[in-house]
């Protein structure tokens, strides 16, 4: 069994849907044969593009008390989606359940605005995103003829009380209702929406519908993880700054964890570790060009190559100088406990004997973390940088590595450096004026020599 994931723009228009379709139809047909028949499939669907956007905005008219504003956008929604039903559907039965359907779905989001609204109604309001597109085209694919089944996200996407998917859980309920439902080609369900130990309407945040398919897939033991978005697969640069960028065919999961955390937006770090866990394989396809080979992640791992670069912007960097204090038992520790205390996570560090340097994505709290710093210190602040992340077999036994990146940048300021902190990247703070003078030059230095 495959899992397939679907983004929002996947299925951003009623064309959109109906290409998701011919592609589930396509994948099944390459994988099965004619002893076996069709080989089974769970569809992972995102809201419709922009849905999200329009319930968080209903979501904070209620915060405010604006109950007309949110109907507003409620009317919006509904007329919406009421015209995707004509354009979608063929024939009156469906066409009636649906528009049924929809009308029952948007009086559920009105009646948030008669009663106090908190973050809990919030996430239950979020949720219809994901509960709507996978009704639509479960629909769509019943009265096209296939075989086809809706399951219900939150019957068995649970968080514990740490907010963290409760494995165990999710395994033992998702293959119950899959042993009760089996017989069935297609199985569809929600991406990011769950239930928190307290059985409340929540969701997954980091990754969300990546999230959903990665956890999905460790569950049932599946074949391959599918991800399907508008580009095909992760490239060796960024195309919106240098030319001629190459998709990556191979990456292991740790390099792809380092490209993902980095900047490179079609994956989020966390969402693929079930799967790297469970051994299973993750592979990022296009949509829009479907025989495209796209990006295979697993645990393999090509010894002596240098495989992308990214960036992350919007960095700040912060040096702590500190003769009196810095060899000092424990003062890392209380360095640490100040970026704790404000949940600031700390990106890159390097240290000497009388200073830190630290970079956060994240200045929030920066006025007050710089305050307390200065207890134990000078601090200075250098804002309006970036990280420039290069990902591969970057063990320090492979000689030579580390010098062709430091050649490429040898006209750019170099802030920071971060090497052997993981056997798979070289990370470098710049300027984020520099940023894209960089990434060409890193790409001719590596890929095209």
């Amino acid at each position: 069994m495959k899992v397939m994931k679907f983004g929002g723009t996947s299925v951003g228009t009623t064309e959109r849907m109906k290409g998701v379709v011919a592609l589930i139809k396509r994948e099944q047909q390459k994988s099965g044969n004619s002893e076996q028949g069709t080989t089974p499939v769970v569809v992972v669907l995102s809201a419709m593009s922009g849905t999200t956007n329009s319930l968080v905005e209903i979501s904070n008219y209620l915060y405010k008390k604006n109950a007309d504003g949110a109907n507003e956008i409620i009317n919006s929604l509904e007329n919406k989606y009421l015209k995707h039903i004509d354009d979608l559907f063929s024939t009156d039965d469906t066409k009636n359940e649906m528009r049924k359907f929809i009308q029952e779905n948007m009086d559920y989001l009105r009646s948030f605005t008669k009663d106090i609204f908190t973050s809990f109604e919030e996430k239950s309001i979020v949720a219809q995103g994901e509960i709507l597109s996978t009704n639509m085209v479960a629909a769509y694919m019943k009265e096209q003829g296939y075989n086809v089944c809706l399951l219900s996200a939150i019957d068995f996407m649970r968080t514990d009380k740490n907010s963290e998917p409760d494995l165990n859980y999710i395994k033992e309920k998702l293959n119950a209702i899959l042993n009760s439902q089996s017989g069935h080609d297609i199985y569809i369900t929600q991406g990011f929406i769950c239930r928190n130990a307290y059985g409340e309407i929540d969701n997954l945040e980091r990754g969300g519908s990546d999230y959903t398919a990665s956890l999905i897939g460790a569950a049932i033991g599946a074949e391959e993880i599918q991800i399907w978005t508008d580009i095909d697969g992760m490239h060796n640069n960024d195309p919106r700054y240098v030319e001629d960028t190459e998709a990556v065919r191979q990456l292991n999961f740790e390099e792809a964890a380092e490209l993902a955390y980095f900047g490179a937006k079609i994956l989020h770090p966390t969402c693929i570790q079930p799967a790297k866990f469970a051994g299973i394989p993750v592979r990022l396809k296009n949509t829009m060009d479907p025989d495209a080979e796209g990006t295979i992640i697993d645990n393999v791992l090509i010894r002596g190559k240098i495989k992308a670069i990214a960036a992350k912007d919007n960095i700040t960097a912060i040096k702590i100088k500190s003769s009196r204090m810095l060899l000092a038992t424990g003062f890392l520790r209380k360095v640490f406990e100040i970026f704790e205390s404000y949940q600031t996570p700390i990106d890159m560090i390097t240290t000497s004997e009388v200073g830190l340097s630290m970079s956060i994505d994240n200045d929030k709290h920066l006025n007050e973390i710089v305050e307390e710093l200065k207890k134990y210190g000078s601090v200075t602040i250098d804002q309006d940088m970036c990280i420039v992340c290069i990902v591969g077999d970057l063990d320090w036994n492979n000689l030579g590595f580390e010098t062709w990146a430091m050649k490429a940048l040898r006209n750019i300021p170099v802030r920071m450096i971060s090497y052997g902190g993981s056997n798979f990247n070289i990370s470098l703070l710049i300027r984020k004026a520099d940023k894209t003078r960089a990434l060409q030059q890193l790409s001719e230095e590596l890929f095209k020599k």
